[in-house]
């Protein structure tokens, strides 16, 4: 089976996990976009959806799903029933670190407004130790080089993402080497520092559920 297959299956198992008649948050890439394809099957049991980004609300409403503004949506209900997306890794707590794609500000926003995260992932995202993967951080213009001082005294090697600017006007330094052996403790340090939108580490929005996509089928890890 390959990758682009089990991205498949994790995102067709994720419609498990959607309420009808509820408002759904979904996340941005590649993984999050298959499930949005699969979730035009249910267009008409559900309310509609908060989108991570505006490449995923572009996506959703060219499936003709309703796209609901968070602030908007609130008024509506309580919370989101259930947020989905994907992720860069995961570790064995189900921290994540994501924003590849440059939505984690929005990512983390939307995850918080929802009542379970639902993580889509193939098994390649599986790991002992978050940080091979480069960590994103959302930084205000004018905070550029004090975070990246900042990311080398702690070990890493920041590195600003070239011509990228995120949905919310700001830069992406993508931090290299790093070891994250206390994600929660990291998350929060990041996000300390004056400047910083947020960091992509999700621990405080890990995920609740794993869906993760293997040779042999869909693996839920809970």
């Amino acid at each position: 089976m390959t990758q682009d297959e089990m991205k498949q299956k994790v995102a067709e198992a994720a419609l498990a996990y959607v309420k009808p008649g509820t408002i759904v948050g979904v996340g941005t890439g590649s993984t999050a976009n298959m499930f949005i394809d699969a979730l035009a099957s249910m267009k008409g049991d559900i309310i509609g959806a908060v989108a991570s980004s505006e490449a995923t609300a572009a996506r959703l409403a060219g499936h003709g799903i309703t796209v609901l503004d968070l602030n908007e949506a609130l008024t509506q209900v309580a919370s989101l029933s259930v947020y989905i997306d994907g992720a860069d890794e995961f570790d064995a707590g189900k921290n994540l670190t994501k924003g590849g794609g440059g939505a984690l500000t929005r990512e983390k926003i939307v995850a918080a407004a929802s009542d379970a995260f639902i993580c889509i992932v193939d098994e390649s995202k599986r790991v002992d130790c978050l940080g091979a993967f480069p960590l994103p951080i959302e930084v205000i213009p004018m905070a550029r080089e004090l975070v990246a001082g900042i990311a080398r005294k702690l070990g890493g090697n920041p590195v600003l993402r070239d011509g990228f600017i995120t949905d919310n006007g700001n830069l992406i330094i993508d931090v290299h080497g790093l070891k994250i052996t206390d994600a929660r403790a990291l998350e929060d340090e990041l996000n300390s520092v004056p400047g910083v939108v947020t960091n992509g580490i999700f621990s405080h929005q890990g995920a609740d559920v794993v869906l993760m996509g293997t040779p042999a089928g869909v693996e839920t890890i809970r």
